[in-house]
């Protein structure tokens, strides 16, 4: 999932894409947008009776959605995309996340360099990739790791552990240590990132961030009731998921993180520096392009 926003908007509207990656399909990916803007923004493919064929995300999708909170409106592109480990084959299966979020670099850069570029430049640039992790317990697979190298170079990644009550809180800690020490074994640079123009309290933020992730959340649009209110959660035979309960699930700090506190660092982050890595990288090998078709010998009459 990801969060991008525009300053000084002709129209004052904050725009936000958002992307989430699975490493297989329903985890949950359609529901925690929903939950997370309290909206019915994304259809679940998920199944809701036994004689309906399994659904799943083929290819990436692009949706457009308008909300407002707290007198602001807010733009949402939601990137729908396929799981990647559903296949027998997954050679090569992030190929396709990996390739749009470029494309969206690629557009941008195409339309700042153009003679008569707009003031205002419509942004799709993907600013943060939600990352869902199977509640396996256990560790993260191999091709997890791999994704997760690739995804790090070009766009801000935050983990989260989907369905995380079907773990106890036992379990969800000990399952948390374990993905951080494969990660930082890897070497894989999960946002946010600290800089040097960060004060003490935004580093303070930073490092109860890290400590917190990966976020184990719970996503939900049915209301169930509780002492006699009605809140959004789920019901098992044991009780009740609150999923705005902080001490149920991680839920409402990935929302104030990624709609909130981190909003406008993960468009600066994006900014500064996934996009500027790739604006070097697209002007570089143009200059060298240009460079040796000037040094070929013009054909002869």
């Amino acid at each position: 999932m990801a969060a991008t926003a525009v300053a000084n908007n002709p129209e004052d509207i904050v725009a936000a894409s958002y992307v989430g990656f699975d490493c297989q399909t329903g985890l949950g990916k359609s529901t925690l947008v929903n939950t997370l803007f309290a909206s019915h923004l994304v259809d679940s493919k998920g199944r809701t009776e036994p004689d309906i064929a399994p659904r799943s995300t083929t290819e990436i999708h692009a949706n457009s959605h308008v909300i407002v909170e707290n007198g602001v409106r807010l733009k949402l592109n939601i990137i729908d995309t396929p799981g990647y480990g559903d296949l027998v084959n997954n050679d090569q299966c992030w190929d396709p996340i990996v390739k749009y979020i470029k494309d969206q670099h690629s557009a941008y850069l195409r339309k700042e360099l153009t003679a008569m570029r707009e003031r205002f430049i419509p942004d799709t640039r993907i600013h943060c990739c939600v990352f869902f992790i199977n509640p396996t317990g256990h560790t993260l697979k191999p091709i997890d790791i791999t994704v997760l190298k690739k995804l790090s170079e070009i766009v801000n990644v935050v983990p989260v552990i989907a369905k995380s009550d079907s773990l106890t809180l036992e379990e969800r800690a000990a399952f948390k240590q374990r993905i951080m020490a494969e990660l930082q074994h890897h070497q894989i640079r999960l946002y946010p990132f600290d800089g040097d123009e960060l004060d003490a309290e935004e580093l303070d933020l930073n490092e109860r961030v890290r400590n917190m992730l990966p976020f184990a959340i719970v996503g939900s649009e049915r209301t169930v009731v509780v002492d006699g209110k009605p809140v959004r959660g789920r019901k098992h035979r044991w009780g009740v998921v609150n999923v705005e309960d902080e001490t149920h699930c991680e839920f409402v700090y990935l929302r104030n993180f990624l709609t909130r506190t981190h909003l406008q660092d993960l468009i600066e982050t994006t900014s500064q520096i996934h996009y500027e890595t790739f604006r070097s990288k697209q002007l570089l090998a143009l200059k060298e392009s240009s460079a040796k078709q000037q040094q070929q010998p013009a054909p002869s009459a």
